[in-house]
């Protein structure tokens, strides 16, 4: 099986899954259960001065039968004493001594402050340190989380103090409530940091309930914006740990966050560069166990590909991802319906005609058309052949829409068609054009 050992910006671990700061590491309990149940590492609940949190505190986006396809929180930073947290630290690492606990940490923006919080949580064990420059409500209204985050100059200012003092790795957590998430994370890397967490969560409101008119979750007939994350968030997340990773400002190991809730949204993360994985929405919906299907998953997906180690597939989807105007304008793609699969639903038709470009044919349709198909092979179900759409490849632009809105897998294929041209891009084709 291949190898999931972990060595991310100095710090150990016997595999890349790492609880990430929240509710499911509020407690030492807690954590040794995860480990118990196969995690790697975790990244304790953000230490503090002690906070009073609300109730109620979290709501949703449910999506298609799917509960908590996006989850929104106003939970603020641990409400637990700085010396239980610290206690329970030094408890976690003494009985998992080969398991990553990184202490998260967010005080006010003083020298003395952080240097002394950094000096307890390393006394107390942490392998290296967290900071929560992410929070997007309740603490930034009081001058920490993404009130740092968002300001640069303060990120850097705040991570060479915490630098001064610490002895372990200093991973500092990026809001990505910002425009350009690279210009934080070249700050915390000329602050010196040796690792950054991506991505913190979203602002966010979920909705409102439509029977009180009170935006959810309600606290007392009010609520407030909150940290939205859960799969929802995963292509915003991945597209951050992209831009990071693919910036020469900021190379820095990159442990990702957003939306990892199985194997392959690891591979994924893994293959844009990210160096470790934290979760926290999937084991608050599903428990710690399901990290044996991540490990046991990504192995194997691992062993199917041949790559022995983590190292050797990190990153190789980066050179992959371009600007627009390198594209080639010269790729031609169409889409070819088989329908021997085809259930006769017609969404691809609809889709095409009220959101695409009109290349999806259906027979006796005032929209239908004469077009020329590939010889459609024998019917072997008892959908009437007038059910079945007919692309016009003349017309088809190769969206993928129609290929997207399908519920049957492998009914429509995107096939790559010879037109004859060669590659060229934008930017090759502008240059030629006289100024």
């Amino acid at each position: 099986m291949a190898d999931l050992t972990t060595s991310f910006a100095g710090i150990h671990s016997p595999n890349p899954f790492w609880l990430a700061s929240g509710p499911p590491t509020n407690c030492g309990e807690q954590i040794m259960r995860a480990f118990d149940a196969g995690w790697g590492g975790a990244v304790w609940k953000t230490i503090g001065e002690p906070i009073v949190n609300v109730s109620s505190r979290y709501s949703s986006v449910d999506w298609n039968g799917n509960r908590m396809m996006g989850l929104n929180n106003i939970e603020l930073i641990s409400d637990r004493p700085i010396e239980t947290n610290l206690r329970e630290i030094y408890e976690v690492k003494k009985r998992y001594p080969n398991h990553a606990v990184i202490a998260s940490l967010m005080v006010e923006s003083t020298r003395e402050a952080w240097h002394s919080m950094v000096k307890r949580a390393e006394d107390a064990g942490a392998d290296g340190l967290e900071l929560n420059f992410g929070c997007p409500h309740g603490m930034s209204e009081r001058g920490m989380g993404s009130a740092v985050g968002q300001v640069p100059e303060y990120t850097r200012m705040i991570t060479e103090w915490v630098k001064e003092a610490a002895r372990t790795p200093v991973l500092v957590k990026l809001t990505p409530n910002i425009s350009d998430i690279r210009v934080t994370a070249r700050a915390a890397t000329q602050g010196g940091a040796d690792g950054l967490s991506a991505i913190n969560t979203i602002n966010s409101i979920t909705g409102v309930d439509l029977d009180t008119l009170i935006p959810r979750p309600n606290v007392n007939g009010h609520s407030a914006h909150g940290g939205y994350c859960g799969p929802a968030v995963k292509p915003i997340a991945l597209h951050m740990v992209q831009q990071i990773a693919s910036d020469p400002q900021s190379q820095l190991p990159i442990s990702a966050i957003g939306g990892i809730s199985g194997w392959r949204e690891a591979a994924e993360f893994i293959l844009m560069g990210a160096g470790c994985l934290q979760a926290c929405t999937a084991p608050m919906h599903y428990g710690y166990r399901i990290v044996e299907d991540m490990v046991d998953g990504l192995a194997s997906w691992m062993d199917s590909k041949g790559f022995p180690t983590l190292d050797d597939f990190r990153g190789r989807s980066l050179p992959r991802v371009t600007d627009w105007q390198h594209l080639d304008l010269n790729y031609k793609i169409v889409a070819r319906i088989n329908p021997a699969k085809c259930i006769g639903c017609q969404l691809c038709y609809t889709a095409c005609w009220d959101g695409a470009h009109q290349c999806i044919h259906v027979s006796g349709s005032d929209r239908s058309a004469i077009v020329s198909t590939p010889t459609a092979t024998a019917v072997s179900h008892a959908v009437p052949p007038s059910r079945i759409p007919r692309v016009d490849e003349g017309e088809c632009v190769g969206c993928n829409l129609c290929w997207l809105v399908c519920p049957v897998e492998n009914c429509i294929d995107m096939v790559r068609v010879d037109n004859g041209l060669n590659s060229e891009s934008w930017a090759e084709r502008s240059s030629r054009i006289p100024a």
